[in-house]
């Protein structure tokens, strides 16, 4: 926790996607909701993950959310089965009138197999002032363009995914909510910063090494496992990836070493000659 905020992040995000959240019981997530707020203690919002394959289980998280003091909950779209978008839509309703909480709705087609349509985003943030923000894994620039052109300042629309980070950002995105923060939170403030002051430049030069840290870390191994043996090397040892997933083996672990070393020399060296 300290480390992420001392890296300059603008919020946290327990019991998401790199948290293990489905592998979670509903003790353990509150457990971790509630250790993140006391360490965060305002200093950042903190946007809980409470989505589950069923609306009675997501009423049950997030209502145990928003008793601990959660600024808002991440509903990730019900999975397993088949779902229509009616269903959907029913779905996040009955959640946002059983618990008085903002809700950012999080489209993560690659783990669930179901993708939320601009669309179908649009409808929801017209029909329920309870939705604020999206969170788009999709990959999409053209998706996240078309949300935000459907719902305009209606929502904060976040990358999900690393690579489309800056993307994002010059199309109308508010940030990013991304896996590689959790190993590289200064290198992902330090984009987000250059962008807001118009260095573009910069920001591109942050994004290819983001850019190439989520090639590793997410797109090549499993993104669990590889995340935790990244953050072990960094000195913040988040223990072993929940079964099924298993850590990295040999070949893999040098792999995620010789990441390291190439972006973090680099900037280190540079930040050092600017002191």
């Amino acid at each position: 926790m300290r480390f992420w905020l001392q890296g300059g992040v603008s919020g946290l995000v327990p019991c998401g996607s790199n948290g293990e959240a489905p592998y979670l019981t509903r003790q353990e997530r509150a457990k971790v909701i509630e250790t993140v707020l006391d360490e965060a203690n305002g200093k950042v919002p903190v946007v809980a993950g409470t989505g589950s394959m069923s609306t009675q289980e997501t009423i049950a998280f997030t209502k145990d959310a928003a008793d601990l003091g959660v600024d808002a909950a991440l509903i990730v779209t019900p999975f397993y089965f088949r779902l229509t978008n009616r269903e959907i839509h029913e779905h996040y309703r009955t959640v946002s009138e059983a618990v008085d909480l903002p809700i950012v709705v999080y489209n993560v087609p690659k783990f669930t197999g179901f993708s939320l349509e601009p669309a179908s985003i649009h409808k929801l943030a017209s029909e329920n002032q309870s939705v604020i923000g999206v969170k788009d894994s999709s990959g999409s620039l053209g998706t996240i363009s078309e949300i935000m052109r459907l719902v305009g300042n209606r929502l904060s629309v976040l990358a999900g995914t690393a690579d489309i980070a800056l993307p994002t950002l010059l199309a109308g995105g508010r940030g990013a909510v991304i896996a590689v923060a959790n190993v590289f939170p200064t290198l992902c403030s330090r984009l987000y910063k250059a962008f807001k002051k118009g260095q573009y430049e910069e920001a591109s030069r942050l994004q290819n090494r983001i850019t190439f840290a989520n090639e590793i870390l997410v797109r090549r191994f499993n993104q669990l496992s590889a995340i935790k043996e990244a953050m072990r090397l960094r000195g913040m040892p988040g223990g072993y990836p929940r079964r099924p997933a298993l850590p990295l083996n040999g070949e893999e672990k040098k792999t995620v070493e010789a990441l390291l070393k190439e972006i973090d020399e680099p900037l280190n060296a540079r930040g050092h000659q600017n002191r």
